[in-house]
């Protein structure tokens, strides 16, 4: 098939990502300064366009009591890129916290916290359980939700597409295809729309149920694109059902449900914010409608395939279609993986750069079905060719075996047996079933790609990325832990002096040293050090520490989140004796 040159799936992000999930900037006061008077308003800066929400900014004072604090909005001059609030007239001397969420214009939420001091800092900081950006059930449900309305829409109008252009012989089957599609979308659709206010809030599934959470989601851009689908998805179903009832092919009022639904996918996920917005949502709409009818219509091929013979004129008529998709997904590909990285660095450098990786590791495998089934789909043809050939001078001889009549009226000569009728089944039934088997694989991967872009649907892409991280200043300094141990046994104790560098988020460099009872450097058997942040659910993260002769180290030790990291330490003195402990070190 054609559609093995879908290497623009991978190349160009997929069906989702392009540039967005808001990154911060700035901040206004500064993460860590220390003024000499208290500021009269807090203000965030963001890389792209953010929703605010009620509780967007919570403030606690030196001794750790929240501020009451005006309502958020944005800053006067700033646009939709900054966030901003109202401080109380006077502050006390000492540290303040500030814990901040928002919703990137893409719809996904986005939090965090940094610090600021008047006058002086104090000597203990309150501390602020900003919580995960999202809560993990919800997350997961929200995830789960958005990666069947990808396959269904894959389906409905992939499915659509191939009975207009192919006009496969057994419709009914493909017309549950159809049902199944529209089903799974409107469940979805709705699952998302419940499942909105809480995926925003960070709040369990439960919250969902709150009055409050129903007005915030239907006021909002993102339950407003979702409401639209759902439209859609009801003037689709009276479409569908007029057209199975009057037995007539999809014609361009099918054409444009099918764009419909695409815009809501643009206006609703990355595309709507970042740099170029309508071309990026034209973009993004016209990537989604090549990957449907691909994926969808490879769905459909499958199940002819195994439920009746297509002819090779219909399999070269869907190849037509896959190319002018495959035309598609290279241009707007290109585009989208262009907006979306922004630097080759970003391809490895990053999170949404390795995700991008895997996928290219998941499309040559996609690669390779595809292969199969080009091979077999030549042979096939090939076969049904020969054949066909057989049959027309089988019947030629036939004819030419039939006596002419002489003289009266009399009857015909009796023919003699023609080939039968399924000659050209069993001939080719050795192809049909090797490329049913190769059609399969490429359905399988094509959905495990769909995976991978769901995950990149979450992912802070390389350019927001790297244009935050230009706008934050650096941390001057590294992160110095003293961790003391004790085996328990003579002479078996002392501590680890461990020193990370910068201590902030990326690449680190570790050094670690062993002191003995007498203050002095101690070689050891083993050290081992750890990191996990429970607040994400991430780690154990190894820190790969090697012997560098006097001192343990590693110089490329990533961690990829600001927050409060759990750093467990073991230490092994002899070959029986170890022991574990565990600090707490800040990664800003």
């Amino acid at each position: 098939m054609l559609l093995g040159t879908l290497l623009v799936l991978f190349l160009l992000g997929g069906t989702g990502p392009a540039s967005a999930h808001a990154a911060l900037r700035a901040t206004d006061p500064e993460d860590g300064s220390v003024l000499k008077s208290a500021p009269r308003d807090i203000t965030l800066t963001f890389t792209e366009s953010v929703g605010l929400l009620e509780d967007s900014f919570r403030v606690l004072d030196p001794d750790g009591r929240r501020l009451r604090t005006g309502e958020p909005e944005h800053a006067r001059g700033g646009g939709a890129e900054t966030a901003t609030v109202t401080l109380p007239a006077k502050l006390a001397e000492g540290t303040y916290t500030v814990a901040w969420r928002v919703v990137s214009a893409d719809s996904h939420p986005v939090s965090g916290a940094f610090t600021f001091s008047v006058g002086k800092p104090s000597l203990t900081t309150a501390t602020l359980d900003t919580g995960p950006a999202e809560d993990p059930a919800t997350k997961s449900l929200y995830n789960i939700a958005r990666y069947l309305a990808y396959l269904a829409v894959a389906l409905l109008i992939g499915t659509a597409t191939f009975m207009a252009v192919c006009r496969p012989p057994d419709a009914p089957v493909l017309h549950r295809l159809l049902k199944a599609g529209w089903w799974t979308l409107f469940g979805a659709t709705l699952a998302l729309l419940v499942l909105r206010a809480p995926y925003e809030s960070g709040e369990g599934p439960l919250g969902a149920l709150s009055a409050d959470s129903v007005t915030r989601t239907l006021t909002g851009r993102p339950g407003e694109v979702l409401l639209a689908r759902l439209a859609l998805l009801l003037v689709a179903a009276l479409y569908l059902l007029r057209l199975a009832r009057l037995r007539k092919p999809f014609g361009w009022a099918g054409a444009a449900l099918a764009v419909g639904l695409a815009v809501t996918w643009a206006a609703g996920e990355h595309a709507s914010a970042g740099i170029q917005v309508p071309v990026a949502m034209t973009s993004s709409a016209l990537h989604l409608l090549a990957t449907a009818v691909w994926l969808g219509g490879l769905t459909a091929l499958l199940v002819t395939l195994y439920r009746a013979r297509l002819t090779p004129a219909a399999v070269t008529r869907f190849s037509r279609v896959a190319f002018v998709s495959v035309t598609v997904l290279v241009v707007t590909g290109v585009y989208q993986s262009w907006r979306g990285l922004g630097s080759w660095d970003a391809l490895t450098g990053t999170t949404y750069g390795r995700l991008l990786t895997l996928k290219l590791a998941a499309v040559v495998l996609l690669l390779a079905a595809a292969a199969l089934s080009r091979r077999w789909t030549a042979r096939l043809a090939t076969v049904d060719a020969e054949t066909a050939e057989t049959v027309v001078e089988a019947e030629a001889a036939v004819r030419e075996k039939v006596p002419e009549p002489v003289g009266g009226p009399s009857l015909p000569a009796a023919p003699e047996a023609a080939p039968e009728s399924s000659a050209p089944v069993e001939a080719g039934s050795e192809q049909r079933g090797a490329l049913r088997r190769s059609v399969l694989a490429e359905v399988a991967v094509g959905a495990a790609v769909l995976a991978v872009t769901t995950l990149l649907t979450s992912t802070l892409p390389g350019r927001a990325e790297a244009e935050a991280a230009a706008g934050t200043p650096a941390v001057v300094g590294a992160s110095v832990t003293n961790v003391p141990f004790d085996v328990g046994t003579p002479g078996g104790h002392g501590k680890v002096q461990v020193t990370i560098d910068p201590g902030r988020v990326g690449d680190n460099s570790i050094e670690a040293l062993v002191y003995g009872p007498d203050g002095g450097v101690s070689v050891v058997p083993e050290l081992r050090i750890s990191f996990t942040l429970p607040a994400k659910d991430i780690g154990p993260v190894d820190a790969e520490l090697t012997d560098k002769g006097g001192y343990w180290g590693n110089s490329f030790l990533n961690l990829p989140i600001a927050g409060k990291w759990e750093m467990k330490v073991t230490v092994r003195t002899t070959e029986v004796d170890q022991v574990s402990e565990t600090r707490t070190v800040v990664i800003r």
